[in-house]
């Protein structure tokens, strides 16, 4: 199980020493996220990515809970009112309008809605990012969380402490 946290960083530069540290910490770069504010050079510095920066994972599940449930339900009332209608009908149309739904919403949750949103968590850092900090992200095992936050501390006392957030990645 691993844990996002997040830091701001008074700037770039600061922000090159800090990950220069938690590479000499053995802290893979690809697990570290940098953020500023629009337009801003973030030299080496590895950004954020779209997964990161929007809110797709929380519209892809959002849709497909919605749109299966929605379309199961459609599935369930045409299977139900078959006579009425004067069709055959299997009962493996709700099982077709479930899977039909949950690709629908996916679609549309996710990718349609949820890329073009930004992430509500780093919503709260917007102002700070607008302000020329930059927002550290960096995912590490939950064993190494305290070990990760005092290399960042000890050595950069300006770097603010935002918490951290439980994650899950699709690929280990």
């Amino acid at each position: 199980m691993n844990r996002r946290l997040y830091f701001v960083l008074p700037d770039v530069d600061t922000s090159l020493l800090v990950e220069r540290d938690l590479l000499l910490a053995k802290v893979n770069d690809s697990l570290m996220h940098f953020m500023g504010k629009r337009g801003t050079d973030l030299k080496d510095l590895p950004e954020a990515t779209t997964l990161q920066k929007s809110d797709i994972i929380h519209g892809i599940k959002v849709g497909m809970f919605s749109g299966a449930l929605g379309a199961a339900a459609l599935g369930a009332i045409i299977y139900v009112a078959r006579d009425f209608i004067g069709m055959q009908i299997v009962p493996g149309i709700i099982l077709l309008f479930f899977l039909g739904g949950s690709v629908l919403g996916v679609w549309i949750g996710g990718l349609l809605i949820g890329s073009s949103t930004p992430n509500i968590t780093l919503h709260g850092f917007e102002h700070t990012m607008d302000e020329g900090h930059i927002l550290l992200m960096v995912d590490v095992p939950v064993e190494r969380v305290d070990e990760i936050r005092e290399i960042v501390k000890s050595h950069f006392p300006q770097a603010e402490d935002h918490g951290e957030e439980e994650i899950f990645h699709a690929f280990p």
